[in-house]
């Protein structure tokens, strides 16, 4: 039944209340939003609502409570429903012996922004069902673990039985795909490839899971090993198939599958199947392909799958890996086991007999670790899994006790903006789905989730050009929208009328509404929801008087310009309480009687620098001089005696009186006694009241002096005759006895007076205004000056926040702090030393390291000493010549007092091991404090105490640090003056400049991306920042152009507007890098006159396509603003710099309110923020460590007290700093010749940062591998260039060649290899050689000379070889080609390739280049063909590019004249000057000279050389322009006449003076360039005699490209030579080319035609062979997949495929689909289908060409 229904005031009442009860955030942050709908306001927080009450005037997008508060009816109010409803819910039964979880299903719908907590129970039993399926590698190399494993077939079951009584086995082995290059294909060896083997095979299930162990022993014993080439096997695939394959390998439900892996080689994985050779395209299409006998079917058509790949299906079906592998390959599976949640690895022995053992260990440790994880979540939501029964491993993982019911809190939560899109503008499937909430062992929770993005019905109700908006405008939710030109609630003001804007107008002001609002219908509407104010919004709430940078206090609001304080509060700016609580003192009187409180402080009637606060006298702060300044009056007004004695006595600001009696020394403020040197005698007095003497100050002085005896006179006479002996006995005594002084500094005559302490007992410092990071402090000593006194110092950081450095000290004990040391050494200090490059500081650094380093190694946990330097101490006595060390040691926050304590000990003992040190001077700092040692020599008056400042960005505006002299440990003085106190005072910002955005989007297709930077103006003047872009995966000159500058705010401007010009996409990098949103950044630094960096001073720019994004920038900025005082908000302003390469210092405001503490989360930047580390932390700041080298991380902060914890902050992002680079991950050789070789090595595995070049050295190396004479070396300036020819090396002799790399951080450690290449096997090899692979001369050049050349020679085969040679014992030495992989290196799972003389078919040598072409690319259009020559013409669709043959000519040069010169080979000498250096061509006749000829590349005057010294090949140009193209033509000349000419195109890069760019600057770096050739040719046959030659455009062409040329010609001379001309700039080009002949080698030159000229040309040698018993060409190169001949069948292209080593070229980088790198042959059946394509789609070929090549 309903109850009452309440009033409206009550229901009013109630709302108010909720209202109070409210975070300001969430209120502000719904009525702030610049929202013009319904739906906008409802998605902008899970609270807001809207009200769509017509009669409603406020803010109609509030909360709930709000708007119910302001009158809005509560069947008025829109808002949007979260829900959650368990949908499966079964209990758990402990008595049964499986997994189980509850709830099994759930139905989860939230608002953007919300997020739902749940619980969730999971049971793991203690005893199991167990499904054991054994894994094995079954390559030759296995045999003996095979062996092992069939005897230990009983053991294995008994082993089972012990761990569960309920257990299935089962047996699969594997290999590798049965293709080329992975097995040997030759007939006999695919039937048995080793003696008493299997056929070769992929992946066979040979024993399904069974019960049955006999069965199992039995199956077992019948197995034989197989084999195959290469060392990676194919178990990815194997893997795969019996995760997916459920039915056949017999996995159960509800048991818990364990697979295990047995091997001692690497993995292939994905990528390695679409290798030059193999030529699989397809991807792994993770189904289940096992035919009858259990073996797996689909090896040749699909790829390897993919190590992501392999893990989610594993989790999907519960399957937990166990890697049993050998040492051999262990460090593969070291890092491959660490992706999986819950896995295990083991070490195998060489013969796999300990398997049981390592099966036992790792079930154990599987058993005890549980994984849950979200699988196919949409990008809207996110899951996070806790517990607070379990704790979590380093993986994720829980580890769980077994028989419990696990207790786990599941977070789901809906986020707001995904990539800085909204998540409602997302697609349907990243809104919405089913979650599959998976733990290791069981099926787990089914989670049908989904976001709110539902319209208001409202807004599909609205009534069009209503009359209730003056037909000018549509109602819609309680409101009129108008249209444009009209205004108002009803619309009824047209915005232009003159009429209407002049009652808004201010007298003397030309703005309506002051500039600050919108004139309508005659009334201003303000801007700003609030901030201005005013009939004219005259008044600015922003404006308002400030205390401490907070706006009237923060105890108060701003209206109409002025500030209305809250109760208790008064002040211009709020700052003055009304209550005395401020004022009364420790006795609860007021200001201690002295004085007066006002405005919350007490003001003293007498100020003196000894009272505090509340004018109570600080005794211990009292002047430890008071004694010494009031001496000398006190004696001149009571004895007439002293330095002041006479009329200088008047000046004295006090009187005395005499007294027969003075008060206790504990009653009185100070007690005096001095000697008084007229008379010898003794005097006394005391000081009262609050110390400081003033005209009312009275000196109490005793009227009796105390004198020593005088009834003696007679010894006066003996005394001086005494003396003199005397004296000279003290003197000898002094001069040679320490202990004598000791004991002489004891007497009273010799101490009276003797004290140390600080000169001043207060500093105040401007942060702006201070030079460094350290005070040095006077201390002085009075009295007698004789003899040695050491003094202890300390000094405490923010004494003004009582237990800040013992919350800080007890966040962590184990946390590494850095340690600031500082030691005197002995010996003197030379300018040398201060110069940190110099040779003696390098030395006495090394030196001062190692001693300290074996010194401090004792103590736990401590580093290595860093950042040491030298420096001289001033005012530091009789040695502050000497030189002081500085350095830092990083050790463990609890080792401080072990610190402390030994570096006393060791400077007490003057040596640090080997190192001395003088004594008495140390500085030991740590974060918040430090303590250290000063030293008085004899006669010395003053040292300075060097005190560290501690300067923080989250220090307080006022800070205070406290010095105390504690005591002194060597010496007689005593302790005058102890403290002093230290202010320093940080400058309040005059503005805050920041970005609107952390985040904007921009289309390419506006190519200026316009970024608004704001400052928020604290206080009048200018302000100044340094802006500068940074590449993210958008790449600088490739997506946008680079821009760095300052911006300067004159004083009352708030915006600036920052401009990058984007660029245009080309075809290439599409192809390359897909169409994904790029980033770049934009960092805002060093700001200027007294400006601060806001949040967020660093934005991120998305350029995506212009169909993805309509609009410019999501200017969507959402705003909160501080909350009510009393709650905790979001730390402001949060900062994050790094400090290293593994440290980011993060620092932040406090919020207002009262927090007790902060949680820091942080994580790599583009993971999920579940995976973020927790810090805690009791101070505004933090180290984060143990980072990765240049990785992006971000981090953001929330603040928690009592009242529980607050929002967290905006994140921030930061980048650690670069680290050198790990090794290169292998070297490869590809055996050219014995004294050519070409070198290629591996990016190296850890880059830390962006390589930025490499270095190869080689030489000579004896029988020992020691050098024999200097290493050269060569610098690759291009890090995508990993590739080198080195010629001229000397047969039979061992190299040594070493890589390593270079980044920002400098160069890291060497990859080093030994090789003699006579020992190699010699290879028939046709390489052509590229342009763009830089080439050294192993017995000329200098260090680092800088190679370009061009060349067509190709390197045949030995005259005597018919066929390749294979040494069938030697796997990894293969077709000249030696790798050497090291375990953990990266990329060393080389792909090789194989060539046997038994093959069936021939496999013609290669280069390790990838060919790109398929079976698409002969579906596509053609250039059209015209020739003559031909009888038949073929007749092509047109393109957009056309052929014509523009020549044919005999290529067959006159008997005697000369060849072109093979080699044309430039080095750099300077920037205006190289040399040209070519190869003797091929002439019957002798020669008689060259001729050189060169001009700039777009025309000028040719400049030409003769040289008649036929043996000169090379010459020197001088007087070249730099940064100019030039070409050059070289020709050999006989007396048959001149020969054919050589071309090649140079740039000499250099830096120019700007005002003369013709002039190169001095000392300048200059590197060789060319404009780059048409990309890889790619072959493709279409019949016997004809081909299709497709190259993709130029990455660098010189000038606009109008065409190419391409040549055709016969490789080894002969036949006429036809070149073609095709017209047009195309991404690629293509070309048809008929008439060729079988098994004849082909030359195809092809050279772009631009603006400017040539380009250089890109060759490639081609071969369409046939298998009908024909002669092997020894040219050619790619191998295909090779079958049985067949008489009659084309079966193979073979290509030379020649690279221009581009980015896209490297590191089996494929280019999409239709450019997966294959190469192969093209079997009579695939060829058919290919030609039947084509001829469909591009035309007929002619029937002549049709019949013959589908004759039989």
């Amino acid at each position: 039944m309903a109850g009452p229904c309440p009033s409206p005031w009550a229901r009013l009442l109630l709302a108010a209340l909720i209202s109070a009860s409210l975070p300001g955030a969430l209120a502000n942050r719904c009525k702030k939003a610049p929202v013009k709908s319904c739906t906008e306001c409802i998605r902008v927080d899970k609270d807001c609502a809207y009200c769509t009450d017509e009669m409603f005037r406020d803010r109609r997008c509030n909360t709930r409570a709000e708007l119910l508060a302001a009158g809005c009816r509560l069947e008025s109010i829109m808002v949007m429903e979260s829900s959650f409803q368990i949908t499966e819910e079964t209990q758990i039964d402990t008595t049964l012996h499986r997994s189980q979880m509850s709830p099994q299903g759930l139905r989860v719908r939230l608002r953007p922004g919300e997020e739902q907590h749940f619980e969730l129970e999971v049971f793991e039993p203690l005893e199991s069902p167990v499904d054991l399926y054994i894994l094995m590698d079954f390559s030759n190399s296995m045999s003996d673990d095979l062996d092992n494993l069939k005897k230990m077939g009983q053991n294995l079951a008994q082993v089972l039985s012990q761990l569960t009584s309920d257990y299935t086995i089962g047996f699969g082995k594997f290999v590798d795909k049965v293709s080329v290059p992975q097995t040997d294909m030759r007939p006999e060896k695919l039937k048995e490839p080793w003696p008493n083997s299997d056929p070769p095979f992929s992946f066979k299930n040979v024993i399904s899971l069974t019960e049955d162990v006999d069965e199992f022993r039995n199956k077992l014993q019948g197995e034989r090993i197989s084999g195959n080439l290469d060392a990676p096997e194919g178990g990815f695939d194997a893997i795969l198939q019996t995760a997916v394959c459920t039915r056949d390998i017999g996995w159960r439900p509800d048991s818990t599958h364990l697979l295990v892996f047995s091997t001692e080689s690497a993995f292939h994985y994905e990528a390695d199947g679409a290798n030059v050779l193999a030529g699989i395209m397809n991807r792994n299409d993770e189904r289940c392909h096992l035919d009858a006998t259990g073996s797996y079917t689909q090896y040749r058509t699909q790829d390897y799958p993919s190590v992501p790949t392999l893990v989610r299906l594993l989790a999907k079906h519960n399957i937990i890996p166990i890697f049993a592998v050998t040492n051999y390959s262990y460090s593969y599976y070291e890092k491959l086991h660490t992706y999986f949640p819950v896995s295990s690895l083991g070490v195998l022995q060489e013969d796999s007999s300990n398997i049981v053992e390592l099966l036992e260990e790792a079930f154990n440790r599987i058993r005890s670790n549980l994984d849950i994880r979200a699988l196919d979540s949409p990008r809207g939501l996110r899951t996070e899994v806790t517990s607070k029964m379990f704790q979590k491993t380093k993986t994720g993982s829980f580890h769980i006790r077994r028989g419990e019911v696990g207790m786990y809190q599941v977070q789901l939560r809906a986020i707001e903006h995904v990539d800085g899109t909204h998540v409602c503008q997302l697609p349907e499937e990243d809104q919405k789905g089913n979650i599959h909430l998976k733990p290791s062992f069981s099926d787990g929770l089914k989670m049908d989730v989904g976001i709110i993005c539902d319209v208001c019905p409202c807004e599909l109700q609205k009534e069009m050009r209503s009359a209730r908006c003056s037909f000018n405008g549509d109602f819609m939710c309680g409101h009129c929208v108008c249209s444009e030109g009209w205004s108002g609630q009803t619309c009824n003001c047209s915005t232009g009328s003159l009429s209407d804007i002049q009652p808004c107008l201010r007298e003397g002001e030309e703005k309506p509404c002051s500039g600050h609002g919108e004139c309508q219908c005659g009334h201003c509407v303000c801007y700003g929801e609030g901030r201005y104010e005013g009939q004219f919004c005259e008044h600015d709430n922003f404006q308002c008087p400030r205390t401490s940078g907070f706006l009237c206090n923060d105890r108060g609001r701003c209206s109409m310009g002025q500030c209305v304080c809250e109760p208790d509060w008064t002040g211009p700016s709020c700052d003055c309480p009304l209550s005395n609580a401020t004022c009364i003192d420790s006795n609860g009187g007021i200001c201690n009687g002295r004085g007066h409180c006002e405005c919350g402080r007490c003001h003293c009637n007498q100020q003196s620098l000894y009272t505090d606060t509340i004018c109570e006298i600080n005794y211990s702060a009292i002047h430890p001089g008071l004694c010494e300044d009031l001496r000398s009056c006190v004696q001149c007004q009571a004895w007439g005696t002293g330095e002041k004695k006479g009329r200088t006595c008047e000046e004295c600001s006090f009187k005395v009186k005499m007294v027969d009696e003075l008060k206790r020394a504990e009653e009185v403020v100070v007690r005096c006694s001095f000697r008084d040197e007229d008379d010898d005698c003794t005097y006394s007095y005391t000081m009262e009241g609050d110390g400081a003497p003033g005209p009312n100050s009275t000196v109490l002085v005793h009227r009796k002096k105390d004198c020593p005896p005088g009834s003696f006179w007679w010894l006066i006479p003996l005394l001086l005759l005494l003396l003199p002996l005397l004296a000279l006995l003290l003197l000898l005594c002094w001069k040679y006895c320490a202990c004598c002084k000791a004991c002489l500094a004891l007497l009273p005559c010799c101490n009276r007076g003797h004290m140390v302490g600080f000169k001043e007992d207060h500093y105040m410092l401007r942060q702006n205004l201070m030079a460094s990071d350290h005070l040095d402090t006077p201390m002085l000593r009075s009295g007698n000056l004789k003899g040695r006194d050491v003094v202890r110092w300390k000094v405490t950081n923010n004494v003004q926040r009582p237990g800040f450095a013992t919350h800080a000290a007890s966040i962590n004990p184990t946390e590494l702090v850095p340690y600031g040391l500082s030691l005197r050494l002995a010996r003197l200090c030379t300018e040398n030393l201060l110069k940190p490059d110099t040779r003696e500081c390098t030395q006495l650094r090394q030196e001062v390291e190692e001693n300290l380093n074996e010194v401090y190694r004792q103590i736990s946990g401590v580093h290595k000493l860093q950042q040491t330097k030298f420096r001289q101490q001033p005012n530091a006595g009789k040695k502050q010549d000497h030189t002081i060390v500085d350095t830092v040691l990083m050790a463990p926050r609890s080792a401080k007092p072990a610190l402390l304590k030994l570096t006393e000990k060791q400077v007490e003992q003057r040596a640090f091991h080997e190192l001395k040190v003088a004594p008495g001077y140390y500085t030991l700092t740590a974060d918040q404090d430090a303590r250290g040692m000063v030293e008085f020599q004899e006669g010395v008056e003053l040292v300075d105490v060097r005190v560290p400042l501690f300067i923080r960005p989250e220090d307080d505006d006022e800070k205070q640090l406290l010095v105390e002299a504690i005591d002194v440990p060597a010496g007689t003085a005593t302790l005058g003056r102890r403290l002093v106190n230290i202010t320093i005072i940080k400058e309040q910002a005059s503005g805050v400049v920041s970005f609107e955005q952390p985040e904007y989007s921009v289309s390419r297709g506006e190519q200026v991306a316009r970024i608004p930077v704001i400052r928020r103006v604290l206080d009048s003047g200018k302000s100044q920042v340094s802006y500068r872009t940074q590449d993210g995966t958008a790449q600088s000159n490739r997506d946008y152009i680079p821009v760095e500058g300052e911006l300067l705010f004159q004083p009352g401007e708030a915006w600036k507007e920052l401009q990058v010009k984007l660029l245009e996409l080309q075809e290439v990098d599409s192809l390359l890098r897909g169409r994904q949103a790029r980033r770049f950044h934009v960092q805002l630094s060093n700001p200027k006159f007294g400006a601060h960096l806001g949040q967020p001073h660093s934005t991120t720019i998305i350029i995506r396509d212009p169909d993805e994004v309509d609009r410019s920038f999501t200017n969507q900025m959402v705003s909160s603003q501080p909350p009510p005082h009393g709650n905790l908000g979001a730390p402001q302003n949060p900062n994050a710099k790094a400090a290293g390469s593994r440290k980011i210092h993060f620092n932040w405001l406090p919020p207002s309110g009262k927090p007790t503490g902060y949680r820091v989360k942080y994580w790599i930047q583009g993971d999920p923020e579940s995976e973020a580390h927790l810090l805690d932390s009791k101070v505004p700041s933090v180290e984060l460590t143990n980072l990765y080298p240049y990785c992006d991380y971000e981090m953001k902060v929330c603040a928690y007290g009592a009242q529980g914890e607050g929002p967290y902050s905006s994140p921030v992002s930061c980048r650690t700093h670069q680290e050198v680079p790990s090794e290169p991950g292998r070297l490869a050789f590809n055996v050219v010749s014995s004294t050519v070789t070409q070198l290629s090595w591996a990016e190296p595995a850890e880059t830390n940062g962006e390589i930025t070049a490499y270095e190869v050295c080689y030489g000579l190396v004896n029988e020992d591998n020691r050098p024999i004479g200097p290493m050269k070396k060569v610098l690759v300036d291009n890090p995508k260039n990993r590739m080198l020819l080195i010629e001229n090396l000397r047969e039979s002799q061992p190299y040594r060649y070493t890589v390593k790399a270079r980044n920002g951080a400098g160069w890291g450690p060497e990859r080093e290899a030994i090789i003699n290449l006579a020992t190699q096997p010699k290879r028939p090899m046709s390489i052509p050689i590229i342009p763009d692979i830089p080439i050294v001369d192993a017995q000329s050049g200098e260090d680092y000379d800088s190679f370009l050349m061009y060349s067509d020679d190709v390197l045949r085969s030995p005259s005597g070889s018919q066929r390749p040679s294979v040494s069938d014992d030697t796997e990894h030495l293969m077709n000249g080609r030696m790798d050497f992989a090291f375990p953990g290196s990266a990329n060393s799972l080389n792909r090789m390739t194989t060539s046997s003389a038994a093959y069936g078919t021939h496999l013609s040598p290669h280069l390790p280049h990838r060919v790109l072409s398929t079976s698409s690319t002969l579906t596509r259009d053609y250039h059209s063909l015209t020739r003559s020559e031909h009888s038949h013409s073929a007749t092509l669709p047109r393109d957009y590019s056309t052929l014509t043959s523009v020549s044919s000519h005999d290529a067959r040069p006159t008997a005697g004249v000369p060849d072109t010169p093979t080699r044309l080979v430039f080095s750099a000498l300077g920037p205006t000057s190289l040399r040209v250096s070519w190869q003797e061509p091929r002439c019957e006749h002798a020669l008689q000279g060259y001729s050189v000829e060169y001009q700039l590349l777009n025309g000028g005057e040719v400049h030409r050389l003769n040289i008649p010294n036929p043996a000169q090949t090379s010459v020197v140009v001088e007087d070249l322009l730099p940064n100019h193209s030039y070409v050059f033509r070289v020709r050999a000349q006989s007396q048959e006449g001149w020969g054919r000419e050589r071309e090649g195109v140079i740039t000499i890069e250099s830096q120019v003076h700007p005002q003369s760019p013709l002039c190169p600057l001095p000392g300048s770096a200059f590197t060789l360039s060319t404009p780059s050739a048409p990309g890889p040719l790619v072959f493709t046959a279409l019949s016997p005699d004809s081909l299709q030659l497709s190259w993709e455009r130029p990455r660098r062409p010189n000038g606009d490209i109008v065409g190419y040329l391409v040549t055709c010609e016969m490789a080894q001379g002969g036949g006429t030579a036809t070149t073609f001309r095709v017209d047009g700039d195309s991404p690629e080009s293509r070309l048809t080319v008929p008439g060729l002949s079988e098994n004849v080698p082909y030359k195809f030159k092809v050279q772009a035609r631009t603006t400017e000229g040539f380009g250089p040309e890109r060759e490639g040698i081609i071969t369409i062979e046939s298998q009908d018993g024909g002669p092997f060409p020894q040219l050619g190169s790619h191998v295909g997949l090779f079958q049985h001949p067949l008489q009659g069948e084309y079966s193979s292209i073979t290509t030379t495929h020649t690279s221009a080593m581009e980015p896209f070229l490297m590191d089996g980088l494929t280019l999409g689909a239709q450019h997966l790198e294959a190469g192969g042959s093209l079997t009579r059946h695939v060829t058919q289908e290919f030609v039947s394509r084509t001829l469909t789609t591009s035309g007929t070929l002619s029937s002549q060409v049709d019949q013959q090549f589908f004759q039989t």
